[in-house]
């Protein structure tokens, strides 16, 4: 992991506080993984959707600051294709479909425990000209 990600992920305190942990950071590519606990769950005892976005959301960030330029989300859309309950890991991993410029594509399939696909995520990155993290 570079520093300025380690940075970045030491300040990610909603991540932290989801229970996120990253598996794999590698140039457009990381795996995040998220327990789901009773309280990411909605009124039908289902994971509530925010959540699912949330860990896709986080790798897609790994993924996209692949090196000192500070890159942000332009924008992102999930579709989901499975519910998922209390217990259950959810395990997010996003892959760099292509970078040119300021922009990028990233997809992320998140899945269960099982392997079962739970969703697909697909961000758009923008590379901004903030300065790096220190």
């Amino acid at each position: 992991m570079s520093e300025r990600l380690r940075v970045m992920m030491q300040r990610d305190r909603a991540s932290a506080m989801l229970g996120m942990r990253v598996v794999v950071d590698e140039p457009g590519h990381a795996v995040v993984t998220m327990p789901v606990r009773e309280d990411m769950t909605n009124g039908f005892a289902l994971t509530h959707g925010g959540f699912v976005f949330a860990v896709a959301d986080t790798a897609f960030a790994i993924a996209c600051n692949e090196d000192e330029a500070v890159t942000v989300a332009a924008g992102a859309d999930i579709t989901f294709l499975k519910a998922t309950e209390a217990g259950q890991v959810l395990r997010a991993d996003a892959r760099r479909r292509i970078r040119s410029g300021r922009t990028g594509l990233y997809d992320v399939t998140v899945t269960d425990e099982t392997g079962d696909v739970v969703a697909e995520f697909r961000g758009r990155s923008l590379t901004t000209n903030r300065p790096p993290l220190t």
